[in-house]
């Protein structure tokens, strides 16, 4: 089965809080709708490295024997604008990542995703972050993840460690 990516529409209407209300919407209830063929599936972390690949090809095996559906998730890069403006405070903005279409490309084209559902999801921002909120959004059973290996996850930690800290429902680190 292809898969597909899911963007919101820019003519939505955006659901309004009661002024009235105890509680504000809960961040808009959902940051994006999402499938209820995938409610219960498997979320994985996904970049293209061969540490990911490992963690695809395990979820794949996961989803298949649940018997469900599994979220592919794409945190697209977000760069400090002080590495070029050097002021104070950091500034985030998002660049054009294209490597998420040329990933979904070479997942469609993978015969090994032909026996589970599944779907691209690209997000942008902090990778931890982005992965627990898809898992929150899809009431995800498991989320696997590739571990990280070198200097850059010894200083700043691992992304696989910071999850299985944070997380709200369980994480498979694949090495």
């Amino acid at each position: 089965m292809a898969g597909h990516e899911f963007f919101e529409p820019a003519d939505r209407k955006r659901p309004v809080a009661d002024p009235t209300a105890a509680e504000p919407l809960a961040a808009e209830q959902s940051r994006h709708p999402c499938d209820p063929a995938f409610r219960h599936g498997v979320v994985v972390g996904f970049d293209g490295s061969t540490s990911s690949e490992r963690a695809l090809a395990y979820a794949i095996g996961m989803a298949r024997r649940f018997g469900s559906g599994l979220i592919i998730v794409h945190v697209a890069n977000r760069l400090p604008t002080t590495v070029w403006a050097g002021c104070e405070p950091p500034v985030f903005v998002d660049v054009p990542d294209h490597r998420t279409e040329v990933l979904g490309l070479e997942l469609a084209c993978a015969d090994y995703l032909a026996e589970v559902p599944w779907i691209l999801v690209e997000r942008g921002g902090d990778i931890c972050h982005e992965l627990e909120e898809v898992g929150r959004e899809y009431s995800a059973d498991a989320i696997v993840v590739g571990s990280t290996h070198g200097l850059v996850g010894r200083l700043f930690g691992s992304v696989a460690g910071r999850l299985a800290k944070r997380a709200q429902r369980p994480v498979v680190v694949i090495p």
